[in-house]
């Protein structure tokens, strides 16, 4: 017995542990909390704005350019859904349910505060590195190779690598900062147009624009963006996992093996 144990320590062989036959894995955090606090609550106003939204479209589902429309007006265009307002033309026998004043208050209610809470994101972001660290791309990124490399994948609805569950693709970066810093300042500052006591306070909101109703048909395209970046995030979510994604915006948790990943907040 003694010889054959010296010849296995000799030969280096061992019994092989768990720590060697499974992977350990950590859990780590990958969103911070008011990352995930601001986007649940992002995500709760703008499924408001946006039932509210259709309510107020339906009553005057007809679009102009300049400072004045109505329904003595040529429209630029028109929607093909029926109106809740009789006076509407739009070529239905019947009219809708109207809506428009609870849609009308919530939508308020729902646009000041996606604006505060835009605003503390944002402050946090810059002074946190949350910008710099997770949403701003490198210059490696950039390059052509690695864009069409992205959306390739994205082309074939490839499943991201266990890497890209702790940072954003390039694609994903880019898609975020147009949001943050182009549509939602652009859709709250086409709001801000049509609110006659905003305007009558800063008259440049809408001049700026060529009118209230250019104000409006803006902000209706704008928020079309706004609801096919919503789509594509979903889906993409489904894509790239479910549970795992979810679970990392609602607890924060990433689980993945030891040693691979470094922490992001």
């Amino acid at each position: 017995m003694a010889s054959l144990e010296s010849v296995r320590v000799a030969s280096g062989a061992s019994a092989p542990s768990s720590a060697s036959v499974a992977p350990a894995t950590t859990v780590t955090s990958r969103h911070s909390a008011l990352v995930r606090v601001t986007h649940w609550i992002t995500t709760l106003c703008f499924l408001a704005l946006l039932v509210s939204g259709v309510e107020i479209l339906i009553s005057h589902p007809r679009f102009y350019w300049g400072e004045t429309g109505n329904v003595l007006t040529t429209p630029l265009f028109k929607l093909p859904v029926p109106s809740s307002r009789n006076l509407v033309p739009t070529g239905y026998g019947y009219v809708l349910p109207d809506q428009n004043g609870w849609s009308r208050y919530l939508h308020f209610q729902a646009a000041w505060i996606v604006v505060l809470t835009g605003l503390l994101y944002a402050i946090s972001a810059l002074f946190t590195g949350h910008l710099r660290k997770n949403l701003l791309p490198g210059q490696a990124d950039l390059s052509w190779r690695s864009l069409s490399t992205t959306i390739g994948n994205h082309l074939r609805f490839a499943r991201p690598s266990e890497a890209e569950a702790w940072s954003y693709n390039v694609l994903q970066r880019l898609a975020y900062l147009f949001v943050i810093f182009v549509l939602f300042p652009l859709v709250i500052w086409t709001g801000l147009a049509m609110s006659p006591s905003f305007v009558s306070a800063v008259p440049a909101t809408v001049t700026l624009l060529g009118g209230q109703q250019s104000a409006r048909t803006i902000h209706f395209f704008v928020s079309v963006f706004l609801v096919l970046f919503l789509l594509v995030h979903v889906v993409m979510v489904c894509v790239a996992g479910f549970r795992s994604r979810m679970r990392a915006m609602i607890t924060g948790q990433v689980t993945g093996r030891a040693g691979t990943h470094m922490e992001r907040t």
